[in-house]
């Protein structure tokens, strides 16, 4: 019988982890959670997840803490998160260029087997803009432009690998376009030369551009949602203007490391979906030009394996890479 008493005890110590894990993920959140935005403060995913932080706090019980971790287009916090505990309690708020960087990057991380997708936050067009005193007074001109000067229309992004320029480069594969790329360090730099006129145009991120618009400083040609916004009714979108089709929205979305028990997966997505359902908290991000989503992980996964096999097809189509 003396072989049986260590089993036993094994059972029971078992047990009681097994037990004390399920507390935990019922529990969850015992602690602040730290939201990791892979991009400076102050740029578009920032602002958001700022805006969602201070009302999903008051969802979660516990502080929400947001720690900009920026470079390589998001790819540093990325990876800082994906070597994390996965308890819970160290989250990412990455945007599009989660998707993009797997096409076009070397990284030190995988993207499909190290992250788990907890949900999409928010999503929201971009607007190709150009300046107010530009030529181009439709998506027509503008295209025509480009077809009859090749390598001579430039349009400016956010970034090598940035959704801006992948916009650009999609607009050029469907339109059999020859333009130039303008990478810039950022938005902000990109806005005040596109505004200036040294850049011919760019696909602005509505958040960023929408007060431009609005104040005459830019010419909105076309949103690259699948309908117009409400707050541009009289700006078409690209596929109305020809390019069928065309449907290209920037998002943002949580994901937790792997290996993160699917109670607490669960448990974050039903507080983050809670917290978007807040009216001043939409109003608010509406402002903005984004929509709340709050889809369940299976949704967000599939929404995610769509977008990496897309912009992984324009990459090789386009012949780009940022390594």
């Amino acid at each position: 019988m003396a072989f049986k008493k260590p089993t036993l005890i094994g059972l029971a110590a078992t047990a009681l982890a097994f037990t004390a894990a399920v507390a935990q993920a019922t529990d969850y959140p015992t602690k602040p959670i730290t939201l990791v935005v892979p991009f400076s403060a102050g740029g578009g995913a920032d602002n958001a997840a700022r805006l969602i932080a201070r009302t999903m706090q008051e969802v979660a019980g516990q502080p929400i803490v947001i720690e900009n971790k920026s470079g390589a287009s998001g790819t540093i916090g990325a990876g800082l998160v994906a070597r994390s505990a996965p308890d819970g309690y160290t989250v990412l708020y990455d945007a599009s260029s989660f998707a993009i960087n797997s096409a076009l990057r070397k990284l030190p991380y995988d993207a499909k087997k190290d992250f788990i997708p907890v949900s999409q936050a928010v999503v929201v067009p971009n607007i190709l803009v150009v300046s107010a005193k530009s030529p181009y007074k439709t998506l027509a001109d503008f295209i025509d432009a480009a077809k009859a000067k090749p390598g001579m229309i430039t349009y400016a992004s956010y970034g090598p690998g940035s959704l801006a320029q992948m916009a650009g480069e999609l607009l050029q594969k469907e339109a059999k376009l020859d333009m130039v790329h303008v990478p810039y360090k950022g938005g902000a730099p990109a806005m005040v030369d596109v505004l200036g006129g040294h850049v011919d145009s760019y696909f602005a991120n509505a958040a960023s551009s929408l007060n431009y618009v609005r104040s005459g400083e830019l010419r909105a040609l076309a949103v690259t949602s699948n309908q117009r916004m409400d707050e541009l009714k009289d700006v078409p979108t690209v596929a109305e203007s020809g390019i069928k089709d065309f449907s290209v929205y920037e998002w943002n979305a949580l994901f937790v490391p792997k290996g993160t028990p699917p109670d607490v997966v669960n448990k974050l997505h039903q507080i983050l979906a809670t917290t978007l359902k807040n009216p001043e908290l939409q109003a608010k991000l509406k402002n903005l030009g984004l929509t709340a989503v709050g889809s369940t992980p299976e949704e967000f996964a599939r929404f995610l394996e769509a977008e990496q096999n897309r912009w992984s097809e324009v990459a090789q189509a386009n012949k780009i890479s940022v390594d």
